[in-house]
């Protein structure tokens, strides 16, 4: 019996597919140890070698043009460097992929806290919070997608986190987003807030909960304080695809003034 094997049996030793081991053919960079006498593809242990380095390379990233160009001229450095670089990407892919948990996560778990529950009212302990100015407009303008491609810094992960809208008063409102990777030039300051859950099909709803909150906040006496804001939960509609959901807050205190402060480093 010959020690070599063909090529159904290769692939299937190294758990590929004969197709696949045709294509590293084709490219170059794995070929038969011999044909036969019928013209079969036989393959040696140096094969089995071969096959294994570029299945390594290929999982760690690397092209098959970079594979062959390493077997043509490549020297020890060279696979340094290239394992180094998918080292680099490896981790950068880590990150993403822990980025991207990290919001499924924080999605479902908004949905367990918020997403189920009918209009609510709640006296609540907030943390300071930072936020980036993203663009201001009217108060009485509803949102519209021209006004968001005329900002020349629209997030490209804008609905993957909460939008606040800040009112300070007047014809105005602020949008912001929550701050990444920069302190922000908005902190919401810690204390007791007025917190006013809801989802309505759309911004043209928002007035009568406006009213809600502010009537409730009546009621029970509570000196709400500017700015108030709203939270737009936009990730909460992918469990009801129509409805948006939303939070109303507002600062309770009675002596205090603004419930943000601005500063040169935030």
């Amino acid at each position: 019996m010959k020690p070599e094997i063909t090529i159904s049996e290769f692939a299937k030793l190294m758990g590929v597919s004969v197709h696949q081991i045709r294509y590293f053919e084709e490219k170059g960079i794995l070929y038969p140890s011999y044909m036969d006498e019928n013209q079969y593809r036989m393959y040696g242990i140096h094969e089995i070698y071969r096959l294994s380095h570029i299945l390594l390379l290929r999982k760690a990233g690397l092209s098959v043009q970079a594979i062959r160009d390493w077997i043509d001229q490549g020297t020890p450095d060279d696979m340094k460097e290239l394992l180094e670089q998918s080292v680099s990407k490896i981790e950068e892919e880590m990150h993403k992929l822990r980025k991207l948990s990290d919001l499924i996560g924080k999605v479902l778990e908004e949905n367990e806290r918020y997403g189920q529950e009918t209009p609510s009212f709640q006296v609540i302990q907030r943390d300071s919070f930072a936020l980036s100015s993203w663009f201001e407009t009217d108060v009485e303008t509803e949102l519209n997608a021209r006004m968001l491609t005329d900002q020349r810094d629209t997030l490209p992960e804008l609905f993957e986190t909460d939008i606040h809208y800040i009112y300070e008063g007047g014809s105005r409102v602020l949008l912001c987003t929550q701050a990444q990777d920069t302190p922000g030039d908005i902190v919401l300051r810690a204390g007791e807030y007025l917190s006013y859950r809801f989802s309505i099909q759309g911004e043209e709803g928002l007035e009568p909960h406006n009213a809600q909150f502010q009537a409730f906040a009546d009621c029970h006496k509570l000196n709400l304080t500017v700015p108030q804001i709203l939270v737009e939960k936009s990730y909460l509609s992918l469990f009801t695809q129509e409805s948006i959901h939303y939070e109303l807050l507002a600062r309770i205190d009675s002596v205090e003034s603004d419930a943000t402060e601005k500063g040169e480093n935030q």
